[in-house]
C-alpha cells in the first residue's frame, strides 16, 4: 500500500493533487501547530497578469494552536471571495465549470479552519476523480504518542500498513531511505513537472492554486495530468 501524510492547504497548486491521486491513502495533518506565513489558509491566482493572494480570515486567537483549533473569521463572506475570483476569470476558457465548483467548495457551513479546508479538498477531489482514501490524522492511534519527524511518519506507515511511503520533493532533506528501509518501507520522493498553459494574453505565473489550472484547462486533461507529472527520485 502507498501512502502520503501532507498538512491541509486550501486549493493547494497542481503539485498537492498529483500526490493525493499517486497513492491508495493519504493521511491529512490536523494536530499540527498553524504557521501564519504558511500556506495553509491562503494561495495564488491570477489577477491582471500577476500572482495576487486569496485567504481565509481567521479569527485572533494564541499562536500556538494547532491548525484544528483555529476558526475561521466570523466577517468571512465566501461571496465577496466569490466575487473577486469571477472579476479575474470571467473570461477564462473554463470559467462556468471551475466557478461552479469553486461555489461547492464555499458553500460550506463549518468554520473550524481544519474542517472546512477537509471539505475543500475532498470537494475538488472528487471533481478530479480522484478516489484515494483520506485519513485524519488524529484518528491514528499513532498521533498522540510518537514524536515529530521520520519516526512519526514510520510508525504512521506500521499503523496504516504502507510498505511504501511517498513525500513531495522538497522533503529530500528530511528523510533518509535507509531509515526507512530499515523499519520495511520503500521511501520515495516525487518532483512535480512544470504545467505550463495559456492565461489569457499574459507570460505564463507558474504553480498557482488549483484553481487557475481549472479555468484555464479542461478538466478532462487536468486528470489525465495527475499520475504522468511525476518523476519518482
Amino acid at each position: 500500500m502507498r501512502l502520503a501524510i501532507m498538512q491541509p492547504y486550501f486549493l493547494p497548486y497542481i503539485g498537492y493533487w498529483q500526490l493525493l491521486a499517486a497513492v491508495d491513502r493519504f493521511v491529512l495533518y490536523d494536530r499540527i501547530k498553524f504557521t501564519k506565513k504558511g500556506w495553509i489558509n491562503r494561495n495564488r491566482f491570477l489577477l491582471n497578469g500577476r500572482d495576487e493572494v486569496f485567504s481565509l480570515p481567521l479569527r485572533k486567537a494564541a499562536d500556538d494552536l494547532d491548525v484544528a483549533e483555529r476558526e475561521i473569521a466570523p466577517e468571512f463572506e465566501p461571496r465577496k471571495l466569490l466575487a473577486r475570483w469571477r472579476g479575474a476569470y470571467l473570461h477564462a476558457p473554463y470559467f462556468e465549470p471551475t466557478f461552479g465548483l469553486m461555489e461547492q467548495v464555499l458553500d460550506c457551513r463549518e468554520r473550524n479552519l481544519f474542517a472546512f479546508i477537509h471539505h475543500s479538498i475532498r470537494t475538488v477531489a472528487a471533481h478530479l476523480d480522484i478516489n484515494t482514501e483520506i485519513v485524519v490524522s488524529s484518528t491514528l492511534p499513532a498521533e498522540a504518542t510518537t514524536p515529530k519527524g521520520a519516526q512519526k511518519v514510520l510508525e504512521i506507515c506500521k499503523v496504516m500498513g504502507a510498505r511504501h511511503y511517498l513525500n513531495p520533493i522538497g522533503g529530500v532533506d528530511l528523510y533518509d531511505k535507509s531509515t526507512f528501509a530499515r523499519a520495511g518501507v520503500e521511501l520515495a520522493f516525487l518532483r512535480s513537472r512544470p504545467l505550463e498553459y495559456p492565461q489569457f494574453d499574459a507570460p505564463h505565473v507558474p504553480w498557482l492554486s488549483i484553481l487557475d489550472v481549472l479555468m484555464f484547462n479542461p478538466v478532462d486533461e487536468v486528470r489525465e495530468r495527475l499520475l504522468p507529472a511525476w518523476d519518482p527520485v
